[in-house]
This record gives structure tokens, C-alpha cells and sequence, in this order.
């Protein structure tokens, strides 16, 4: 949190942040967007990149309560039990931890 806090002692600071944050979150969600259509945990990503937008976003706040309602709307029609898609939500946070770690340690992030 110093980052964060460095960087809000300013207005422009403060502007760079929220700049930092849409490109980061943004990109996320885009990336979430293309896994819905192509191979991919998408939902999750998508989820993800809100998350992190909503960090400094009402808006995006907002649309991440939408997408999550509409995603447990269609869980709910395609029957999927409730452990289930804990499991699946669990199952994508390890995968997404390990190639976040993945990436630090080689370098690539």
C-alpha cells in the first residue's frame, strides 16, 4: 500500500493511479472477454478485471454486481450445484495464483 499511497499525495498522482488502474483492469477484462469465446476460465477473468477496476471505479462496481448475477443466473439454468462452482471458482484462483507466480519469478511481469 505505500505505492498506493505515494502515488494519491498528488492530484496528478492520483490521476496516474486511476490511469494505472483502467490500463491494468482493463486489459484484464478484455483478455476475460476474448477467454469467454475462446478456451478459458472468461467469466472468472472478466470477474477479475471488474474487481480490479472497481478498486477505483463506481461504475465498474457496478457492471461486476451485474456480470456476477447474470453468471449465477446461468449456473443456476444449466443446473450446476453450488459446490460445483465453488469448485470451479476455487480451481481458477489456484490456476490464475500459479501463473501469476509463474510470471514474477521468470521475469515476464
Amino acid at each position: 500500500m505505500r505505492i498506493r499511497t505515494w502515488f494519491k499525495k498528488t492530484v496528478i498522482g492520483r490521476l496516474v493511479w486511476r490511469i494505472i488502474i483502467g490500463v491494468i483492469g482493463g486489459a484484464i477484462t478484455v483478455a476475460g472477454a476474448i477467454a469467454l469465446v475462446g478456451p478459458g476460465p472468461g467469466i472468472l477473468i472478466v470477474l477479475a478485471g471488474l474487481g480490479i477496476l472497481a478498486t477505483e471505479f463506481a461504475w465498474a462496481a457496478r457492471v461486476m454486481v451485474h456480470t456476477r448475477t447474470y453468471a449465477q443466473k446461468a449456473a443456476d439454468k444449466a443446473g450446476i450445484p453450488k459446490w460445483a462452482q465453488l469448485a470451479l471458482i476455487a480451481v481458477g484462483a489456484v490456476i490464475s495464483i500459479i501463473v501469476i507466480i509463474y510470471l514474477v519469478s521468470t521475469g515476464r511481469i
